[in-house]
């Protein structure tokens, strides 16, 4: 469908798509392109998109962006990679992930499902004006899973204990299919208040977030 593509921008994302895309024969030009595809800060998508000449398809690949940020094109979609990137690796973080298409028509759409493809994605279409609630979605079990990490890191520190061995039980929990297990499933309420306690003297700065975790998962 598409010979030639322009990736802007070369930080995670950037990277890993244009190396996926050399692995699949795709010619990555500088000017000519039949699809640019933006992989920027989301605060320069507008400007950036308004510095291209018109004619090509225009993607971006940001999460919570709508489409308008790519105007004046109108030839214009969104492939998402729902998978978290880092520069020590390569395109082989794309395989298995899944990816949000958004398009304003079928045409687009068929554009995008194809780079999805393409870069080894499973595509899903999403609504533009689902895009900030998917996102947040998406944060809850990527940047506030680091989040939870660094949480337990801290107390395995604070005790002695090694922070490594906290992840087979995160990789378990995730094999296991995120079925819950421990002291609230239980119905275990003085474990609980004794874990708000310890962490209270020990750790008073995590109390807020232990205290509304629990009561989060409290059914």
């Amino acid at each position: 469908m598409i010979e030639s593509v322009r990736i802007v921008g070369t930080g995670r994302v950037g990277s890993a798509l244009a190396g996926r895309l050399r692995e699949r024969g795709l010619e990555l030009v500088e000017e000519g392109a039949a699809l640019v595809v933006l992989c920027v800060p989301d605060a320069a998508i507008a400007d950036c998109a308004r510095s291209l000449p018109r004619g090509p398809w225009v993607a971006h690949v940001s999460g919570a962006t709508p489409l308008a940020a790519l105007a004046p094109h109108r030839r214009r979609l969104s492939v998402h990679p729902l998978q978290t990137f880092t520069l020590q690796r390569g395109p082989e973080q794309l395989d298995g992930a899944w990816a949000a298409v958004t398009a304003e028509t079928t045409e687009a759409l068929e554009v995008g499902r194809w780079l999805a493809r393409t870069l080894g994605l499973e595509p899903f279409e999403l609504r533009d004006d689902s895009r900030v609630l998917y996102h947040a979605g998406a944060a809850f079990v990527s940047s506030y899973l680091v989040t939870l990490q660094r949480a337990a890191r801290s107390l395995f520190e604070t005790v002695g204990a090694p922070p490594e061995a906290l992840v087979p039980l995160m990789r378990r929990t995730i094999d296991n299919g995120f079925q819950m297990t421990g002291p609230i499933v239980r119905g275990d309420l003085a474990t609980i208040e004794a874990h708000v306690e310890a962490i209270h003297r020990h750790r008073p700065e995590l109390e807020p977030l232990v205290r509304c975790l629990a009561e989060a998962t409290t059914p």
